[in-house]
């Protein structure tokens, strides 16, 4: 599962940034998954942001995650086969970092307390 999301949310990037990350690692949790992605940006954004227009860089990411949103949850749903009820994204400039993070619809499984 866990290289099913990686490999999905590389592709995804991919297909609406023209570059994916080189690295992804997901950790998958009772509630949550959490894919921490390096290397994310293009070398345009790397320029960009070396010319000090590093806030430009992350409002420009903010809108591509916003619009890859419904993919990466469907992905997410399709290989885990739960519901997403939460998505966050955030990236980060120096050190090169994404995290993308879905919450689960609780199962009513989980241990209480």
């Amino acid at each position: 599962m866990n290289r099913d999301i990686n490999t999905g949310v590389v592709r995804i990037m991919r297909e609406y940034t023209g570059r994916g990350p080189t690295r992804a690692r997901s950790v998958i949790d009772t509630n949550s998954v959490t894919v921490l992605l390096a290397d994310t940006l293009t070398k345009g954004e790397r320029r960009l942001a070396e010319s000090g227009r590093a806030q430009q860089v992350l409002a420009n990411r903010h809108e591509f995650q916003n619009v890859m949103r419904d993919e990466l949850v469907k992905l997410v749903e399709d290989v885990l086969e739960r519901k997403v009820i939460a998505f966050m994204s955030d990236n980060h400039i120096d050190p090169d970092m994404g995290v993308e993070v879905f919450v689960l619809e609780p199962t009513g499984a989980e241990p209480t307390g």
